[in-house]
Protein backbone atom coordinates (compact mmCIF):
# COMPACT_ATOMS: atom_id res chain seq x y z
CA UNK A 1 0.00 0.00 0.00
CA UNK A 2 1.34 3.48 -0.92
CA UNK A 3 1.73 6.34 1.52
CA UNK A 4 -1.17 8.15 -0.15
CA UNK A 5 -3.42 5.08 0.20
CA UNK A 6 -2.37 4.68 3.83
CA UNK A 7 -3.08 8.34 4.52
CA UNK A 8 -6.46 8.13 2.84
CA UNK A 9 -7.28 4.94 4.82
CA UNK A 10 -6.29 6.65 8.09
CA UNK A 11 -8.29 9.73 7.21
CA UNK A 12 -11.26 7.59 6.29
CA UNK A 13 -11.05 5.59 9.57
CA UNK A 14 -10.82 8.81 11.51
CA UNK A 15 -13.86 10.23 9.75
CA UNK A 16 -15.92 7.03 10.30
CA UNK A 17 -14.97 6.91 13.99
CA UNK A 18 -15.98 10.53 14.38
CA UNK A 19 -19.35 9.78 12.76
CA UNK A 20 -19.89 6.75 15.01
CA UNK A 21 -19.00 8.77 18.13
CA UNK A 22 -21.38 11.52 17.01
CA UNK A 23 -24.17 8.94 16.52
CA UNK A 24 -23.50 7.42 19.96
CA UNK A 25 -23.61 10.79 21.67
CA UNK A 26 -26.81 11.69 19.83
CA UNK A 27 -28.42 8.40 20.85
CA UNK A 28 -27.50 8.97 24.50
CA UNK A 29 -29.07 12.40 24.47
CA UNK A 30 -32.49 11.22 23.14
CA UNK A 31 -32.85 8.25 25.48
CA UNK A 32 -30.62 5.31 24.62
CA UNK A 33 -29.34 3.15 21.77
CA UNK A 34 -32.85 2.12 20.66
CA UNK A 35 -34.21 5.65 20.50
CA UNK A 36 -34.70 7.39 17.19
CA UNK A 37 -33.45 10.98 16.92
CA UNK A 38 -36.72 11.92 15.19
CA UNK A 39 -39.02 10.21 17.73
CA UNK A 40 -41.92 12.43 18.84
CA UNK A 41 -42.00 11.93 22.59
CA UNK A 42 -44.96 14.24 23.30
CA UNK A 43 -47.87 11.99 22.15
CA UNK A 44 -46.40 8.51 22.52
CA UNK A 45 -46.63 7.63 18.81
CA UNK A 46 -44.23 5.07 17.39
CA UNK A 47 -41.01 6.20 15.82
CA UNK A 48 -40.52 5.89 12.10
CA UNK A 49 -37.25 4.15 12.82
CA UNK A 50 -38.86 1.44 14.98
CA UNK A 51 -38.65 -1.26 12.34
CA UNK A 52 -42.16 -0.89 10.87
CA UNK A 53 -42.83 -1.08 7.15
CA UNK A 54 -45.23 1.84 7.15
CA UNK A 55 -44.63 4.61 4.68
CA UNK A 56 -43.31 7.86 6.10
CA UNK A 57 -46.30 9.58 4.40
CA UNK A 58 -48.81 7.79 6.60
CA UNK A 59 -50.05 8.98 10.00
CA UNK A 60 -47.52 6.90 11.96
CA UNK A 61 -45.33 9.83 13.01
CA UNK A 62 -43.30 10.92 9.99
CA UNK A 63 -40.92 13.73 10.95
CA UNK A 64 -42.12 15.60 7.87
CA UNK A 65 -45.78 14.73 8.17
CA UNK A 66 -48.29 17.39 7.30
CA UNK A 67 -50.59 16.48 10.20
CA UNK A 68 -50.67 14.51 13.38
CA UNK A 69 -47.49 14.65 15.41
CA UNK A 70 -45.68 17.82 16.28
CA UNK A 71 -43.01 18.46 13.66
CA UNK A 72 -39.72 20.03 14.84
CA UNK A 73 -40.36 22.60 12.09
CA UNK A 74 -43.97 23.25 13.08
CA UNK A 75 -44.95 26.88 12.79
CA UNK A 76 -47.26 26.75 15.78
CA UNK A 77 -47.20 25.40 19.24
CA UNK A 78 -43.71 25.35 20.70
CA UNK A 79 -41.57 28.40 20.99
CA UNK A 80 -39.27 28.36 17.95
CA UNK A 81 -36.05 30.38 18.19
CA UNK A 82 -36.89 31.71 14.70
CA UNK A 83 -40.46 32.63 15.57
CA UNK A 84 -41.33 36.16 14.51
CA UNK A 85 -43.15 36.92 17.72
CA UNK A 86 -43.66 35.69 21.21
CA UNK A 87 -40.45 34.93 23.07
CA UNK A 88 -37.20 36.80 23.07
CA UNK A 89 -35.74 35.81 19.68
CA UNK A 90 -32.02 36.47 19.20
CA UNK A 91 -32.93 38.00 15.81
CA UNK A 92 -36.23 39.53 16.83
CA UNK A 93 -37.21 42.84 15.32
CA UNK A 94 -38.77 43.98 18.57
CA UNK A 95 -38.44 43.40 22.23
CA UNK A 96 -34.89 42.88 23.43
CA UNK A 97 -31.90 45.08 22.76
CA UNK A 98 -30.45 43.74 19.49
CA UNK A 99 -26.84 44.70 18.75
CA UNK A 100 -27.99 45.47 15.18
CA UNK A 101 -31.05 47.46 16.20
CA UNK A 102 -31.15 50.89 14.55
CA UNK A 103 -33.93 52.18 16.77
CA UNK A 104 -34.88 52.24 20.42
CA UNK A 105 -32.29 51.17 22.90
CA UNK A 106 -30.17 53.52 24.95
CA UNK A 107 -27.84 56.32 23.98
CA UNK A 108 -25.06 54.02 22.75
CA UNK A 109 -26.95 53.33 19.51
CA UNK A 110 -26.50 50.33 17.17
CA UNK A 111 -23.27 48.81 15.96
CA UNK A 112 -23.81 50.35 12.50
CA UNK A 113 -25.11 53.67 13.73
CA UNK A 114 -25.03 56.58 11.26
CA UNK A 115 -22.22 58.23 13.21
CA UNK A 116 -19.57 56.16 11.42
CA UNK A 117 -16.92 58.88 11.72
CA UNK A 118 -17.08 58.68 15.50
CA UNK A 119 -16.59 54.92 15.41
CA UNK A 120 -13.67 55.31 13.00
CA UNK A 121 -12.06 57.92 15.23
CA UNK A 122 -12.45 55.63 18.21
CA UNK A 123 -10.77 52.78 16.34
CA UNK A 124 -7.90 55.11 15.44
CA UNK A 125 -7.32 56.18 19.00
CA UNK A 126 -10.16 58.63 19.53
CA UNK A 127 -8.19 61.77 18.73
CA UNK A 128 -10.22 62.56 15.58
CA UNK A 129 -7.18 62.46 13.28
CA UNK A 130 -7.37 58.83 12.13
CA UNK A 131 -9.64 59.44 9.15
CA UNK A 132 -7.25 61.49 7.02
CA UNK A 133 -4.28 60.32 4.94
CA UNK A 134 -1.78 63.06 4.28
CA UNK A 135 1.05 63.05 1.76
CA UNK A 136 3.53 63.44 4.59
CA UNK A 137 2.68 59.90 5.74
CA UNK A 138 4.41 58.53 2.64
CA UNK A 139 7.43 60.81 2.57
CA UNK A 140 10.88 59.25 2.72
CA UNK A 141 13.96 60.68 4.39
CA UNK A 142 16.10 59.70 1.37
CA UNK A 143 17.28 62.79 -0.61
CA UNK A 144 15.61 63.14 -4.02
CA UNK A 145 16.87 64.22 -7.43
CA UNK A 146 15.03 65.19 -10.60
CA UNK A 147 15.39 63.37 -13.90
CA UNK A 148 15.51 66.68 -15.75
CA UNK A 149 12.69 65.87 -18.19
CA UNK A 150 9.83 68.34 -18.25
CA UNK A 151 6.53 66.73 -17.27
CA UNK A 152 8.10 63.48 -16.13
CA UNK A 153 9.48 64.98 -12.93
CA UNK A 154 5.98 66.07 -11.96
CA UNK A 155 4.75 62.52 -12.54
CA UNK A 156 7.38 61.24 -10.10
CA UNK A 157 6.04 63.55 -7.38
CA UNK A 158 9.21 64.62 -5.65
CA UNK A 159 12.01 63.03 -7.66
CA UNK A 160 13.74 59.65 -7.52
CA UNK A 161 15.71 58.81 -4.37
CA UNK A 162 19.46 59.34 -4.60
CA UNK A 163 21.73 56.34 -5.24
CA UNK A 164 18.83 54.40 -6.75
CA UNK A 165 19.36 52.15 -9.76
CA UNK A 166 17.05 53.11 -12.64
CA UNK A 167 16.36 51.41 -15.96
CA UNK A 168 14.71 52.85 -19.06
CA UNK A 169 13.17 50.14 -21.25
CA UNK A 170 12.13 50.80 -24.84
CA UNK A 171 12.28 49.58 -28.41
CA UNK A 172 14.41 51.13 -31.15
CA UNK A 173 13.75 54.81 -31.75
CA UNK A 174 11.95 55.56 -28.49
CA UNK A 175 14.78 57.81 -27.26
CA UNK A 176 16.55 55.71 -24.62
CA UNK A 177 19.97 57.25 -25.28
CA UNK A 178 18.53 60.77 -25.33
CA UNK A 179 16.75 59.97 -22.07
CA UNK A 180 20.07 59.06 -20.45
CA UNK A 181 21.95 62.05 -21.87
CA UNK A 182 19.25 64.44 -20.68
CA UNK A 183 19.43 62.87 -17.23
CA UNK A 184 23.15 63.67 -17.13
CA UNK A 185 22.72 67.13 -18.60
CA UNK A 186 20.40 68.13 -15.79
CA UNK A 187 22.95 66.95 -13.25
CA UNK A 188 25.72 68.88 -14.97
CA UNK A 189 23.63 72.05 -14.92
CA UNK A 190 23.28 71.91 -11.14
CA UNK A 191 26.99 71.25 -10.60
CA UNK A 192 27.08 67.45 -10.32
CA UNK A 193 29.78 65.19 -11.79
CA UNK A 194 28.58 62.64 -14.33
CA UNK A 195 29.82 59.58 -16.25
CA UNK A 196 28.37 58.23 -19.51
CA UNK A 197 29.39 54.70 -20.59
CA UNK A 198 28.23 53.55 -24.02
CA UNK A 199 28.39 50.02 -25.38
CA UNK A 200 26.47 50.85 -28.56
CA UNK A 201 27.85 54.09 -29.98
CA UNK A 202 31.19 55.76 -30.36
CA UNK A 203 32.50 58.63 -28.28
CA UNK A 204 32.15 60.99 -31.25
CA UNK A 205 28.52 60.01 -31.82
CA UNK A 206 27.59 60.74 -28.21
CA UNK A 207 29.33 64.11 -28.22
CA UNK A 208 27.67 65.09 -31.53
CA UNK A 209 24.23 64.24 -30.14
CA UNK A 210 24.85 66.46 -27.12
CA UNK A 211 26.32 69.31 -29.20
CA UNK A 212 23.30 69.29 -31.54
CA UNK A 213 21.17 70.17 -28.51
CA UNK A 214 23.64 72.79 -27.22
CA UNK A 215 24.28 70.82 -24.03
CA UNK A 216 28.02 71.79 -24.07
CA UNK A 217 29.35 68.37 -23.13
CA UNK A 218 32.81 69.32 -24.39
CA UNK A 219 32.95 72.22 -21.94
CA UNK A 220 31.84 70.06 -19.02
CA UNK A 221 34.43 67.46 -20.03
CA UNK A 222 37.18 70.10 -20.12
CA UNK A 223 36.20 71.12 -16.58
CA UNK A 224 36.55 67.51 -15.38
CA UNK A 225 32.85 67.45 -14.59
CA UNK A 226 31.96 64.87 -17.26
CA UNK A 227 33.51 61.63 -18.51
CA UNK A 228 32.25 59.92 -21.69
CA UNK A 229 33.59 56.35 -22.14
CA UNK A 230 32.94 54.02 -25.05
CA UNK A 231 33.57 50.34 -24.35
CA UNK A 232 33.47 47.36 -26.65
CA UNK A 233 30.75 45.05 -25.27
CA UNK A 234 32.78 41.90 -26.07
CA UNK A 235 35.81 43.20 -24.21
CA UNK A 236 33.61 44.27 -21.33
CA UNK A 237 32.06 40.83 -21.07
CA UNK A 238 35.44 39.11 -21.24
CA UNK A 239 36.90 41.33 -18.53
CA UNK A 240 33.73 42.01 -16.56
CA UNK A 241 35.32 40.97 -13.27
CA UNK A 242 38.04 43.59 -13.70
CA UNK A 243 35.59 46.26 -14.83
CA UNK A 244 33.27 45.44 -11.94
CA UNK A 245 36.16 46.03 -9.58
CA UNK A 246 37.49 49.13 -11.31
CA UNK A 247 34.19 50.90 -11.92
CA UNK A 248 33.48 51.71 -8.24
CA UNK A 249 37.01 53.07 -7.94
CA UNK A 250 36.48 55.23 -11.05
CA UNK A 251 33.23 56.54 -9.58
CA UNK A 252 34.92 57.36 -6.29
CA UNK A 253 37.94 59.04 -7.89
CA UNK A 254 35.74 61.09 -10.21
CA UNK A 255 33.34 61.83 -7.34
CA UNK A 256 30.47 61.03 -9.69
CA UNK A 257 26.90 61.77 -8.72
CA UNK A 258 25.20 60.32 -11.80
CA UNK A 259 26.12 57.49 -14.17
CA UNK A 260 24.48 56.19 -17.35
CA UNK A 261 25.19 52.82 -18.98
CA UNK A 262 23.84 52.52 -22.53
CA UNK A 263 22.86 49.74 -22.82
CA UNK A 264 22.75 46.80 -20.45
CA UNK A 265 21.10 44.62 -23.12
CA UNK A 266 24.39 44.18 -25.01
CA UNK A 267 26.02 43.04 -21.79
CA UNK A 268 23.21 40.52 -21.20
CA UNK A 269 23.56 39.15 -24.73
CA UNK A 270 27.12 38.04 -24.04
CA UNK A 271 25.83 35.11 -21.97
CA UNK A 272 23.92 32.21 -23.47
CA UNK A 273 23.12 30.55 -20.17
CA UNK A 274 20.20 32.22 -18.39
CA UNK A 275 21.50 31.44 -14.90
CA UNK A 276 24.97 32.78 -15.77
CA UNK A 277 23.42 35.90 -17.30
CA UNK A 278 21.34 36.59 -14.21
CA UNK A 279 24.30 36.09 -11.87
CA UNK A 280 26.61 38.39 -13.83
CA UNK A 281 24.05 41.16 -14.22
CA UNK A 282 23.13 40.92 -10.56
CA UNK A 283 26.77 41.23 -9.47
CA UNK A 284 27.26 44.16 -11.82
CA UNK A 285 24.22 46.08 -10.57
CA UNK A 286 25.16 45.36 -6.96
CA UNK A 287 28.62 46.87 -7.58
CA UNK A 288 26.95 50.02 -8.92
CA UNK A 289 24.66 50.23 -5.89
CA UNK A 290 27.61 49.85 -3.53
CA UNK A 291 29.45 52.64 -5.37
CA UNK A 292 26.88 55.12 -4.07
CA UNK A 293 26.01 56.73 -7.41
CA UNK A 294 22.60 57.29 -8.94
CA UNK A 295 22.70 55.06 -12.02
CA UNK A 296 20.48 54.91 -15.08
CA UNK A 297 20.65 51.87 -17.36
CA UNK A 298 18.99 51.60 -20.75
CA UNK A 299 17.58 48.32 -22.00
CA UNK A 300 15.96 47.06 -25.17
CA UNK A 301 12.32 46.02 -24.83
CA UNK A 302 11.21 42.46 -25.43
CA UNK A 303 9.95 41.75 -28.93
CA UNK A 304 6.81 40.17 -27.47
CA UNK A 305 6.14 42.55 -24.58
CA UNK A 306 6.76 46.31 -24.66
CA UNK A 307 6.55 46.41 -20.86
CA UNK A 308 9.47 44.03 -20.28
CA UNK A 309 13.18 44.08 -21.07
CA UNK A 310 14.67 41.77 -23.67
CA UNK A 311 15.77 39.15 -21.15
CA UNK A 312 13.30 39.99 -18.37
CA UNK A 313 16.00 40.39 -15.71
CA UNK A 314 17.04 43.98 -15.22
CA UNK A 315 13.63 45.34 -14.16
CA UNK A 316 13.74 43.05 -11.11
CA UNK A 317 17.22 44.21 -10.09
CA UNK A 318 16.57 47.94 -10.29
CA UNK A 319 14.73 50.37 -8.04
CA UNK A 320 12.85 52.24 -10.77
CA UNK A 321 11.58 51.32 -14.23
CA UNK A 322 10.53 53.72 -17.00
CA UNK A 323 8.78 52.28 -20.06
CA UNK A 324 9.12 54.05 -23.42
CA UNK A 325 6.86 52.72 -26.17
CA UNK A 326 5.05 53.39 -29.41
CA UNK A 327 1.28 53.74 -29.34
CA UNK A 328 -0.20 52.91 -32.73
CA UNK A 329 -3.82 53.38 -33.76
CA UNK A 330 -5.72 52.80 -36.99
CA UNK A 331 -7.30 56.23 -36.78
CA UNK A 332 -4.44 58.26 -35.29
CA UNK A 333 -0.79 58.79 -36.00
CA UNK A 334 1.89 56.82 -34.17
CA UNK A 335 2.80 58.47 -30.89
CA UNK A 336 5.39 57.97 -28.19
CA UNK A 337 4.27 57.28 -24.62
CA UNK A 338 6.04 56.96 -21.27
CA UNK A 339 4.92 55.04 -18.21
CA UNK A 340 6.48 54.76 -14.76
CA UNK A 341 6.29 51.08 -13.92
CA UNK A 342 7.79 51.34 -10.44
CA UNK A 343 9.88 53.54 -8.15
CA UNK A 344 10.83 52.25 -4.75
CA UNK A 345 10.41 54.68 -1.84
CA UNK A 346 8.58 57.26 -3.95
CA UNK A 347 5.06 58.10 -5.02
CA UNK A 348 4.43 58.36 -8.75
CA UNK A 349 1.71 58.59 -11.34
CA UNK A 350 0.41 55.37 -12.94
CA UNK A 351 -0.83 57.12 -16.06
CA UNK A 352 0.58 56.70 -19.55
CA UNK A 353 1.56 60.09 -20.96
CA UNK A 354 2.62 61.17 -24.48
CA UNK A 355 6.03 62.64 -25.13
CA UNK A 356 8.09 63.85 -28.06
CA UNK A 357 11.77 64.09 -28.91
CA UNK A 358 12.87 67.52 -30.11
CA UNK A 359 16.15 69.34 -30.53
CA UNK A 360 15.82 70.38 -26.91
CA UNK A 361 15.43 66.80 -25.72
CA UNK A 362 12.48 64.78 -24.44
CA UNK A 363 9.36 66.60 -23.29
CA UNK A 364 6.50 64.77 -21.55
CA UNK A 365 3.02 66.23 -21.84
CA UNK A 366 1.91 65.59 -18.30
CA UNK A 367 -1.45 67.32 -18.76
CA UNK A 368 -2.37 65.34 -21.90
CA UNK A 369 -3.77 61.84 -22.26
CA UNK A 370 -2.49 59.31 -24.75
CA UNK A 371 -5.94 57.93 -25.57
Amino acid sequence: MSDDDSTEQEDGDWFEEAIEESDDESSDRVGGDDADPFEEGTDGSESTGGGTSESPDEESGSPFGDSGSESPFDDSGSESPFDGGGGDSPFGDSGGDSPFDDSGGEEEGGLFDDDFASAFDSAGGGDGSGGEFEDEDFDSDIPRIDIGIEGLDRMIQGGIPERHLVVTVGSAGTGKTTFGLQFLHHGLEIGESCIFITLEQSYESIMDTANDRDWEFEQYEANDQLAVIDLDPVEMANSLDNIRGELPRLIEDFDADRLVLDSVSLLEMMYDDQAKRRTEVFDFTRALKNAGVTTMLTSEASEDNAYASRHGIIEYLTDAVFILQYVRSETRETRLAVEIQKIRNANHSRETKPYEITMEGISVYQQANIF
